[in-house]
């Protein structure tokens, strides 16, 4: 099959639509279950790009959660303590398997921007994924394989409709790619560079010291950033991402967004929102909104009498601004990631508050001089990797 028929393209009125391979070569992927529409493939062929990435890079199996074109989350599997377990909400789901954790933690780190995720995994998908997928509000997922009794979990999902879709690890896309806009045809070559520790080495600031689980975290951060619509800033810790701010105009906008990201997920395994007592039958989603209202400026949106009722169990106090700030001082090692250069040392002010100690960006600004000083105030570690990694 090198075609395949869509119900219609980014919107219901654009028809037709479909995928198909332009030298009649077989499609590189089969659909085990579902209809996955254009957005979804969309979003599948670039998280898979990401987390085969990933694998290669770190040696991990690697998650990701896609959603409209861009990361909402990212991580290799490394094991969760009780903490990240707890606000993951997977603390009742016993050892999970290195791919499952990988998951947990892509899904997990930004729950409202997950919501109705695709997902990728870069490794055979075990029965631990599949039933952290399961619980979870989720279009589909791409991977090259599936257990048996995970296929069995997976089809069940939606009363049969679920989107899983099998993608042949073999594949090589050629190496010049094309795509239309307005008529136009635009042709470039692939963005096939290696993400490694080779981009790591021009360290530019006083602070020279990099340790290995900060440059798993750069080329987390780096890697994340080639397949997230620029400009685009990660935020990176032990191996997950944390705050990813994509396709805004302003690289500071961007890093204030990402940068709140980072602090919401610190800030949800403070010991005010890990006691927040909820509800009986309260629904995943409304949970997380009410978390994500509770730590903001909205908080009495689910404060206010007769709205926290609907929610909580018992009326939590109000988590003021002095007593957020003094949590988040606790955070630290962060990892930050910069498509392009930083043009201003406000992007480093700005991270060293969301506990940011290690930086890579491409350089290049005619202001280098001035975000390395930034750097140097704070003994932050900075490399220039001298690439750009801008993706549309």
């Amino acid at each position: 099959m090198n075609e395949l028929e869509l119900k219609y393209g980014c919107n219901p009125n654009q028809k037709p639509s479909r995928i198909y391979m332009e030298d009649g070569s077989e499609l590189p992927i089969t659909v085990l279950c579902g209809k996955p529409g254009y957005i979804n493939f969309l979003d599948a062929f670039n998280g898979w790009q990401l987390v085969s990435e990933l694998k290669k890079a770190t040696g991990l199996p690697a998650a990701t959660s896609f959603k409209h074109v861009s990361p909402a989350g990212a991580a290799v599997g490394l094991p969760l303590d009780e903490t990240l377990a707890k606000i993951y909400w997977v603390d009742d789901m016993g050892e999970l398997s290195p791919l499952a954790c990988a998951y947990a933690r892509a899904r997990g780190a930004d729950r409202m921007s997950s919501f109705g995720d695709f997902i990728a995994l870069s490794d055979v998908c075990d029965v631990d994924t599949a039933r952290i997928i399961k619980r979870e509000v989720s279009d589909g997922v791409i991977a090259p394989g599936y257990e048996p009794e995970a296929l069995e979990i997976l089809k069940a999902k939606k009363n049969g409709n679920y989107n899983v879709i099998q993608i042949d690890p073999a594949y090589r896309p050629a190496a010049i790619e094309k795509k239309q806009v307005y008529g136009i045809t635009f042709e470039q070559g692939r963005n096939e560079l290696s993400i490694d520790n080779d981009l790591l080495s021009n360290i530019v600031t006083e602070n020279k010291e990099l340790p290995d689980a900060a440059k798993i975290d750069m080329i987390v951060s780096l890697i994340v950033l080639k397949y997230t619509q620029s400009n685009s800033v990660c935020y990176v810790k032990d191996g997950q991402a944390i705050g990813i701010g994509a396709g805004q105009q302003s690289r500071v906008h961007c890093t204030r967004l990402a940068g709140n990201k980072a602090d919401n997920w610190f800030l949800r395994q403070s010991p005010q929102v890990l006691g927040l007592q909820f509800v009986d039958g309260i629904r995943r989603a409304d949970r997380d909104n009410a978390i994500d209202v509770y730590i903001g400026d909205e908080y009495m949106d689910v404060l206010a009498d007769g709205a926290w009722e609907k929610i909580f169990k018992v009326k939590p106090p109000v988590f003021t601004r002095e007593e957020k700030r003094a949590w988040l001082d606790q955070m630290e090692n962060v990892t930050l990631g910069s498509d392009a250069f930083f043009p201003f040392g406000d992007n480093v002010e700005r991270a060293k508050k969301s506990g940011v100690k290690y930086i890579a960006q491409p350089g290049g600004s005619v202001r280098d001089d001035n975000v390395i000083e930034v750097c140097n105030k704070y003994g932050i570690v900075m490399a220039f990797t001298g690439i750009r990694l801008f993706h549309h």
